[in-house]
C-alpha cells in the first residue's frame, strides 16, 4: 500500500486476510477511523507540531506524506530544532511558546511530541483551545495526569489519538484477530522484551543543554525505559489477554551505564491477572542479541508479532531418517532421566520454523497509519471507539510498573483509575468493590 495514496479501508482488510465488518468492532474497532476514507478525499486538515524534535519530525514525515494535510505552524523552545523543521515545510509559521500556536486560529489539530513531563498541561491546554490532539505516549508524567487528560478529553469531544503504533500494524491486527478467535487457545502468558545495547544519549552541544536534549535520562522529566519503551508492549498484552492486571511487582537498577543518568538502565517487571495470567516486561540498554518482541504463550500456540510470526504446539519435526535414528537410540540409552532430558530434543522451538502471519512484509510499523486515521476521525468527527482507552490504559501499566520499582512493593492497581470501558469494565467493577 502506497502512503500517499488514498487509503482504501476494503483493500487494507484484505490484504490482511480479515473481512467483515463483525472481525473490525471485535478485533481493532478504532480501523472505523477509515470508513468514510474516499468521502473525504476532498478535505484538508491543518495541522500544528508542537515539539519538532527527532521523534517530532518523524511523525512530521509521514503528516506531510497525507494529502489531506498541511502543516502549518510549529512551536518549540529550542531553535535548532524549529530550524530543522522548517527545511521540511518552509512556510509554516514558528512559536517559541506553544500557547501562541495554540491561540492560532487556523490551527485544527495539533500533535504533542515534547518531554513526557509536559504533556499533560499542553493537551489539557490544546484541549480548552478546541484543538483535535495527537499526543505521544506515554501521555502522562503521573497516573494522575493521565486521568485528567482522558477525562478532559470526554469534557470536551474533542479528538484524542495516542502513539500507540502497534494498533495499527498489520501484523498485530492479523495476530489479534487469530488469537480473539482461539486459535492459540487460551493466552495464559505474555512476555515482552525490548533491549538495545546504547548508551540511549543525544549528542549535545553546550552543557547547559544537557537536561534539555537528554531530558529521557532525568527523574524530572521521565520515567525512563518504562515510559520510553513498555508503553507500547503492555498494550499489546493487555490487546492479547483482553483484561487489565490487577497487581504488578518489578525492580530496576543502573546496571551499565554508569554516566550520571537518574534513569534505570535494566528494568524487569510481573503484571499478574485475576485468573493467574501473567505478563512480564523487560529491557536491557546494555546487550541488543534478543532485541525486541512479545512472545504471546497459548495453550495450542505461540505468536511473535514484532518478527510477524505464529508456531503451533503440535508441530511436527521433518528431521531426516538418520537424526531420528540417533535419538532413538539415544533415549534408549538414557531414557527418561530427570536431569535435562536427552541432549538432542530438550525443546522444541529450536526445530520449528513458525508461519508468517502475513504473506508480505509491512511498509509501516503502524505509525503511518496511526496518523492517518487521526487526521480521519478530525475531519468526520469521530472519535474511533476504544482507542483513547487502550492508550490511556498503557500509559497506567506504564506508570504502575514504575511505582512498584521505585517502591520496591507489589502494588494493586489503584481503583481510583479505572475508566467506563466496557472491555475491562466488568473486572474493574469487580475489583473496585
Amino acid at each position: 500500500m502506497e502512503h500517499n495514496e488514498v487509503i482504501n479501508r476494503r483493500d487494507f482488510l484484505r490484504n490482511l486476510g480479515i473481512a467483515g465488518a463483525g472481525v473490525l468492532a471485535a478485533t481493532s474497532p478504532w480501523l472505523s477511523a477509515f470508513a468514510a476514507v474516499n468521502e473525504t478525499a476532498g478535505e484538508r486538515l491543518k495541522v500544528g507540531l508542537i515539539g519538532p524534535g527527532s521523534r517530532g519530525r518523524f511523525l512530521l514525515s509521514f503528516l506531510l506524506q497525507n494529502p489531506k494535510v498541511e502543516v502549518v505552524a510549529f512551536a518549540d523552545i529550542y531553535q535548532p530544532s524549529l530550524d530543522e523543521a522548517l527545511k521540511m515545510v518552509p512556510t509554516a509559521r514558528t512559536y517559541n511558546n506553544y500557547c501562541q500556536l495554540l491561540a492560532d486560529k487556523e490551527v485544527e489539530a495539533v500533535v504533542v511530541a515534547t518531554p513526557l513531563n509536559t504533556h499533560c498541561q499542553i493537551t489539557l491546554d490544546a484541549m480548552d483551545a478546541g484543538k483535535h490532539v495527537y499526543c505521544e505516549k506515554t501521555i502522562g508524567y503521573t497516573m494522575d495526569e493521565c486521568f485528567m487528560m482522558y477525562n478532559k478529553h470526554l469534557e470536551v469531544g474533542n479528538i484524542f489519538f495516542t502513539g500507540q503504533q502497534r494498533l495499527f500494524d498489520p501484523r498485530y491486527i492479523k495476530a489479534m484477530d487469530m488469537i480473539h478467535h482461539g486459535t492459540f487457545g487460551p493466552i495464559t502468558c505474555v512476555h515482552a522484551f525490548w533491549n538495545r545495547n546504547n548508551d540511549w544519549r543525544r549528542e549535545v552541544p553546550s552543557p547547559e543543554l544537557e537536561k534539555h536534549i537528554n531530558w529521557r535520562m532525568y527523574k524530572e522529566s521521565s520515567k525512563g525505559l518504562m515510559t520510553e519503551l513498555a508503553c507500547h508492549q503492555l498494550q499489546v498484552g493487555t490487546w492479547a489477554l483482553g483484561k487489565l492486571p490487577d497487581k504488578v511487582m518489578g525492580h530496576g537498577s543502573i546496571t551499565y551505564w554508569k554516566d550520571g543518568r537518574e534513569v534505570y538502565d535494566n528494568i524487569n517487571c510481573i503484571y499478574t491477572f485475576p485468573e493467574g495470567e501473567m505478563m512480564t516486561w523487560g529491557s536491557d540498554i546494555a546487550n541488543k542479541f534478543y532485541g525486541l518482541e512479545e512472545q504471546i504463550l497459548g495453550k495450542l500456540g505461540t505468536v511473535e508479532p514484532e518478527k510477524g510470526k505464529y508456531y503451533f504446539e503440535d508441530y511436527v519435526d521433518p528431521s531426516p531418517a538418520f537424526l531420528k535414528m540417533v535419538r532413538d537410540w539415544e533415549q534408549k540409552i538414557f531414557g527418561d532421566m530427570a536431569f535435562a532430558g536427552t541432549s538432542w530434543t530438550p525443546e522444541t522451538a529450536k526445530d520449528n520454523p513458525g508461519t508468517y502471519l502475513l504473506d508480505h512484509t509491512p511498509e509501516t510499523d503502524g505509525t503511518s497509519l496511526n496518523l492517518d486515521a487521526f487526521v480521519e476521525a478530525v475531519i468526520t468527527k469521530t472519535q474511533p471507539r476504544r482507542i483513547a482507552e487502550e492508550g490511556y490504559y498503557a500509559s497506567i501499566l506504564c506508570l504502575l510498573g514504575h511505582e512498584a520499582i521505585e517502591r520496591g512493593e507489589i502494588m494493586d492497581f489503584p481503583k481510583e483509575y479505572y475508566i467506563d470501558y466496557p472491555e475491562y469494565h466488568t473486572q474493574a467493577q469487580t475489583i473496585a468493590e
